[in-house]
């Protein structure tokens, strides 16, 4: 993914480089409720290999929800700042499903 200046531009952009192929058999919604400046809640929902992205609250109920400042996800996704580290320091939150944590890192290049 390239550089991004705000968490708008990276939910603009997700599904440009969203792997398809490492997603053909799974179906999740994820909502991100980001803190602080510039932040927000997003969701992505991927449903066999597709992927779609919005702003505010998930059509469908979140299968895992992201809690993260926007500027530390700005930083995970541009690469300033790795998200296991983030997620053991407590920088990120995830509640729900824990697995799609990992999934989503497949999905989109982080």
């Amino acid at each position: 993914m390239p550089t991004f200046t705000s968490v708008q531009e990276i939910f603009d952009n997700m599904c440009k480089a969203f792997k398809a192929e490492k997603a053909q058999n799974d179906t999740a919604t994820i909502q991100f409720d980001l803190s602080g400046e510039n932040g927000g809640k997003y969701w992505v929902k991927v449903v066999n290999g597709t992927c779609s992205t919005g702003n505010g609250l998930a059509p469908d109920t979140a299968d895992m929800t992201l809690l993260a400042s926007a500027e530390d996800w700005l930083k995970v996704t541009n690469g300033e700042l790795n998200a296991m580290t983030a997620f053991m320091q407590g920088k990120i939150k995830v509640q729900g499903n824990m697995g799609l944590a990992m999934k989503l890192q497949s999905w989109f290049p982080m």
